[in-house]
């Protein structure tokens, strides 16, 4: 079974400092997300990923993230099987030193 890539927090936070754009989805649950996410990212909670299979493309890659990169590693597992282009955040937002921004 082909492992899934991997990106680095430092690596996600230099890649957004250089501008690039980026899909990112946080899978946690409301009561985390309200403690602040990385700007740009789109809340999608980990149970309801096979519900919104319709926002994502197979044409482009989706970094996936939740607290410590356990549950985002399942999504992306998930996700992979079904021929998405997926990426997991090691480490998740508990090794997030950047920037974050509170959910509205």
């Amino acid at each position: 079974m082909e492992g899934i890539k991997e990106i680095t927090a430092e690596e996600l936070k230099e890649k957004l400092e250089r501008g690039e754009k980026l899909n990112l989805v946080d899978v946690r649950e409301d009561e985390e997300v309200a403690f602040g996410m990385i700007p740009g990212a789109k809340h999608i909670k980990m149970g309801d990923i096979p519900h919104r299979l319709d926002e994502f493309n197979k044409d482009e890659e989706y970094i996936f993230i939740c607290r410590s990169g356990a549950r985002s590693e399942n999504v992306c597992r998930y996700l992979q099987d079904m021929g998405y282009k997926v990426r997991n955040m090691v480490g998740g937002m508990l090794a997030w030193d950047g920037e974050t921004v509170s959910k509205a």
